[in-house]
């Protein structure tokens, strides 16, 4: 109970701390937010689930979803904050026959970029399934560029990584797309889970890589090619496996534009404050 106690005082004494300063800043960059973190206030309560977020000093968003409402009116409830949406995210069915839906949408948000969190599958991921997405992503990418001024990023999910001619699956989407239109947004936690290095593939892709989830996995857990885990196994930055530090120097040098922090646990409102406060920390 004591613990308890002086955890709350803790998070209480650091938002007062952040109201007192200006956007909190990675990397030189402001900090953002997933909306699927607060995906279930946000469904309920958006206004005052904003607010709570513009208390933390978090201005930038990457919205998932549209919960419910118009893009308009999300827009409008960002403005009145003096926050703004950065990135869309949607289904890659609906990025490849829904454009004119999904471009609107981004572009009443004010987003730049579009992106795409998961290809469909069943089993193992295998080379006809990444054949397809080269053509998907290519033909997606180009059409939001040209048409609609919009950039487009896969966030990979763990699967890609699977090994495939002495690299992997991932590589191999990598080397056979064009970096004019397709480009990737690198979830660190599902970088790590299938056994790969966040800050060496950041260095070995130093261009292609334009956002960021950061988000830490909880000590123990064993990781593997599912793409999945408990969304529990989400913890506090700097308390779980992944090596923080190093991963956002590397990030840094590969110029990631927007970081947004993601975390799908039920504990969420209390870890957020701490994954700011260690991440403002590294130096």
């Amino acid at each position: 109970m004591i613990k308890k106690i002086l955890m709350t005082a803790s998070i209480i004494c650091f938002l007062f701390s952040l109201n007192a300063q200006k956007s909190p800043s990675i990397n030189g960059v402001p900090l953002g937010m997933v909306s699927y973190t607060y995906r279930q206030s946000l469904q309920k309560d958006m206004p005052t689930t904003l607010d709570s977020l513009k208390a933390l000093k978090v201005y930038d968003m990457e919205f998932s979803s549209l919960f419910g409402k118009k893009a308009t009116e999300i827009r409008k409830l960002l403005d009145e904050r003096g926050m703004y949406c950065s990135s869309f995210g949607v289904s890659y069915q609906d990025a490849l026959t829904k454009s004119d839906e999904v471009a609107s949408n981004a572009k009443a948000l004010g987003a730049k970029f579009v992106r795409v969190a998961w290809i469909p599958h069943d089993g193992p991921f295998t080379k006809e399934l990444a054949d397809k997405t080269i053509v998907d992503f290519s033909i997606i990418g180009k059409n939001l560029k040209e048409n609609y001024g919009l950039e487009f990023c896969y966030h990979n999910h763990g699967f890609e990584f699977a090994p495939y001619e002495g690299g992997t699956f991932f590589d191999y989407i990598a080397k056979n797309t064009d970096p004019k239109f397709v480009n990737f947004e690198m979830d660190i936690l599902w970088t790590f889970f299938p056994g790969i290095d966040p800050a060496k593939l950041l260095e070995k892709y130093p261009n292609r890589f334009k956002l960021m989830h950061v988000k830490d996995l909880k000590k123990g857990v064993v990781g593997n090619l599912s793409g999945g885990t408990s969304s529990e196994n989400d913890v506090a930055l700097g308390t779980g496996q992944l090596n923080l530090p190093a991963i956002m120097k590397a990030a840094k040098k590969a110029k990631i534009q927007h970081y947004y922090i993601e975390d799908e646990s039920s504990l969420h409102a209390i870890q957020v404050p701490e994954s700011i406060k260690y991440l403002l920390s590294i130096k």
